[in-house]
This record gives C-alpha cells, sequence and structure tokens, in this order.
C-alpha cells in the first residue's frame, strides 16, 4: 500500500535517554513496534531547535541551509534579538516544497521558520518582539488569516501566551480539527512542553517527566483521530526529537567581558553602539564576530586567559573554519563549546559569571552533538515501513531525505543520506 499521508511530529527536546521512558508509555511504545527507530540520532551544531528543525526539513547542515542560530545578529538589540522566522531565511528546498510540487495539501502548526511559507494551513511559530506587537497581528501577518482566526475563536482559549502545557494543547486541538476537515496529505507539527520544563526545571524534573507523559497522550489522540478518519493505515507517522538537554548551573556573559576590556562601547541608553567584537549566544555554545579582524589574536588570548580563571568554562575555542567543518556558520570569527555545567548568555549586567537558579534557565542545550548520549530519536511508522526495525545510530541529517522519498521527491543537495534500509523489500 502507498503513502497517501504524512504526518511529521517533533517532540522538542525529547532523546536518547528518554527513548527508554517511551517504551514504557502505550502510545509511543506501540508505535515504535509497528515501525523503524533510532534512540542514537546525532544532531547538528550549534545543537538548537531552529536550526535542528530546519535540517530536519532540508537536510542540510546549518551553514548550508542557513539558519545558523535561533537568533539574528542584532549588537543592538542583544537582549531581545529577533529569532529566524521567516521561510525567507532558508537556502534550498524544503519538504514542503515538495509537497507543494506534487499537488498535496500542506499545513504546519508551529513549525519553525514557516513565517510568510506557500502552505496551506500555517500557524507559524513567531512571537511579538516590539513594543506595538501583539501575539495576533504578528500571527495572522505570518501565517494563513483564516485558518489562524478559525483556530483562535474555537480554541484559544486554550492558550496562555507561550506557556506550557497550554500551548502543546492548542496545537494539539487544532492538528486534531484540521485532520478532521480539511486531511492535508502534509503536516509538521512542533510541540515543545518537554523543552520548556527542562529549561524551567532541570534534565530529569518531574515536570519533564510529566511532560514526556502529556506527549504520550497527545500522541494517542493523534492516533485515534486517524483511525477514526480511516486513515491510520494510509499514513505514515513520524514522532522525532532535534536534540538533548543537560543541565547547568552557571551563565558566561561574554559581551560583559568584551565591554570590561573595550571591546564593546554602549549608549546613554544602555544599548551596544560599537563593536570591535560581538558574542552571540547558542547556549551550550556561541558565536564570536570581529569587526576589526587585526583584533583576532587579541580576542582569543583574552578568551583563553579568562576561561583559564574561571574553571576551564570555556571547553573549546574554535576558529571560524572549525566551526564551518563543524556544520556551523562560516562567518564566524570563533566558536565557543562551553564546559558541562555552563552556557552563554548575551547579557551584559551584573558578574560575568553568575548562577543560573533563579534567573536564567537551568537546563539547556546548543552543545556539541559527540557529547556521550547527548542524541535524540526518530520513529517512523507507515505503510512502505518496516516494522519493530532499529536502525541504529543515525544522522539527523538523513531524515529530511527519507522523507522526501516518502514524499516521492528528492531535496536539493541535501548533506544526509536517505534510510533506504527502512522500506520494505
Amino acid at each position: 500500500m502507498k503513502s497517501k499521508y504524512l504526518l511529521l511530529l517533533s517532540f522538542d527536546a525529547v532523546d536518547k535517554r528518554d527513548f527508554e521512558i517511551l517504551k514504557t508509555l502505550p502510545n509511543f511504545s506501540s508505535l515504535i513496534k509497528s515501525g523503524s527507530y533510532s534512540n542514537s540520532v546525532e544532531t547538528i551544531y550549534p545543537s538548537l531547535t531552529y536550526p535542528a528543525h530546519t535540517s530536519i526539513i532540508t537536510g542540510k547542515l546549518p551553514k548550508n541551509h542557513g539558519i545558523i542560530n535561533n537568533i539574528l545578529i542584532q549588537p543592538n538589540r542583544f537582549l531581545s534579538s529577533d529569532w529566524f522566522w521567516e521561510r525567507k531565511h532558508i537556502k534550498g528546498t524544503t519538504l514542503f516544497d515538495i509537497a507543494k510540487s506534487k499537488g498535496l495539501k500542506t499545513a504546519a502548526l508551529l513549525w519553525p521558520i514557516t513565517g510568510k511559507a506557500v502552505i496551506d494551513y500555517n500557524i507559524p511559530e513567531i512571537f511579538p518582539n516590539r513594543p506595538w506587537q501583539n501575539q495576533i497581528m504578528v500571527s495572522l501577518l505570518n501565517g494563513s488569516k483564516f485558518f489562524l482566526y478559525s483556530m483562535n475563536k474555537k480554541f484559544g482559549h486554550l492558550r496562555n501566551g507561550i506557556l506550557q502545557p497550554n500551548l502543546d494543547n492548542f496545537t494539539l486541538s487544532s492538528l486534531i480539527y484540521l485532520l478532521e476537515t480539511k486531511t492535508p496529505e502534509f503536516i509538521a507539527v512542533h510541540f515543545t512542553d518537554v523543552d520548556s520544563q527542562r529549561h524551567d526545571h532541570g534534565y530529569s524534573s518531574k515536570e519533564a517527566y510529566d511532560a514526556l507523559k502529556r506527549h504520550d497522550n497527545r500522541l494517542g489522540k493523534i492516533i485515534d483521530t486517524l483511525k477514526k478518519l480511516n486513515i491510520f493505515e494510509e499514513t505514515t507517522l513520524v514522532a522525532l526529537g532535534d536534540h538533548s538537554f543537560l543541565d547547568a548551573k552557571y551563565v558566561v556573559k561574554i559581551n560583559n567581558l568584551f565591554l570590561k576590556h573595550n571591546f564593546l562601547e554602549l549608549s546613554s541608553k544602555n544599548k551596544i553602539k560599537h563593536t570591535v567584537a560581538y558574542c552571540n549566544y547558542c547556549d551550550g555554545s556561541a558565536y564570536i564576530y570581529l569587526k576589526d579582524k587585526s583584533k583576532q589574536e587579541e580576542i582569543y588570548k583574552l578568551l583563553t586567559k579568562f576561561s583559564d580563571e574561571n574553571n576551564n568554562c570555556i571547553e573549546k575555542i574554535y576558529s571560524g573554519k572549525e566551526a564551518s567543518d563543524l556544520g556551523a556558520d562560516p562567518d564566524c570569527d570563533f566558536m565557543l563549546e562551553a564546559k558541562q555545567g555552563y552556557y552563554f548568555v548575551n547579557d551584559i549586567d551584573g558578574k560575568i559569571i553568575e548562577d543560573a537558579k533563579g534567573k536564567y534557565h537551568v537546563a539547556t542545550h546548543g552543545y556539541s552533538p559527540k557529547i556521550q548520549d547527548y542524541q535524540t530519536f526518530f520513529i517512523v511508522k507507515g505503510p512502505d515501513i518496516r516494522e519493530n526495525y532499529s536502525i541504529g545510530f543515525m544522522s539527523l541529517l538523513s531524515e529530511g531525505p527519507t522523507l522526501a522519498k516518502i514524499l516521492e521527491g528528492a531535496l536539493e543537495t541535501p548533506d544526509g543520506l536517505p534510510l533506504n534500509d527502512i522500506f520494505r523489500p
């Protein structure tokens, strides 16, 4: 039987270690047994939501698809930088483009970087970032107006800003309604409950475990809906993660360090008005950009000395070329990898190193994908997919080419290869 529908469910921050829990939950365990799976998916660098989700739908490394961070490089907005919200930032074809080229109806629910994308039913992940903006305004400007209006009218009462589990409950209700009324052939959905709980409460917190159980309940409701509509057997259902997570005790403010050594200058309104060097954080890693390339050696020595004097809080200082070789931004001058227990922020106030608890996230991501047990997961079930088949170690970059094959298309110059072994002979 040929797959008629492709439903892609991203469970943000669910990872390799969680997979043992997923195997004990009724709906995830059923999906694992009925499909092909891996609990050892190596993500990309930096291991952030927006670069990872773009790699999932393009098969490309961040340096090749252009989404090298969650946020833009905006020194003048260093505390509230805009994110890569719009489709125009992505280089190359995506799974949405392939589905469209096949004449399929498409939908995206809170999928990253879908602002102003050519998608039939689109609720983009975007939030107001200017004093004159509100959530309704930015969503309507970037998504499917009539669909957004309808979903907000029906299910808006479920939301409380971006707080969880409220937001994922809204997303789930919107998805079920969409399946029941429009039944697009390709849908991509982004759930962030676990990610939010881990940021706020820690990797192994009760809140994170409860979010995993809520995800299983959501998955069950989705499967029940597909069965009720008599399309479960002809649907390829994908459940995947984007990155892992690590607990952290301290934040490191490299821009504060630069300010103290006159590599940054502030205006009277406490905004950065001049930079010799600027740090743009990626949580567990960070990019360094220099306006004055002649300062490269001086900056390197400053960073090395600072780390040496502070418990080696910078695990590694990569050159721009080394960062590019890892798939990250080829235009950076340095890339920093934080020591486990530390992560970077763009702030400039207070001490250069501060306790995270009480003011900042107590767990995060963005670290090297090579860290032990820092992998994520992938499950795919469908009429063309082998059952109860362990894929073993794989790359996140293989997901896009594999899903493109299910759509009977091909992505443009992907860095990953399709998982041909998962298909039935």
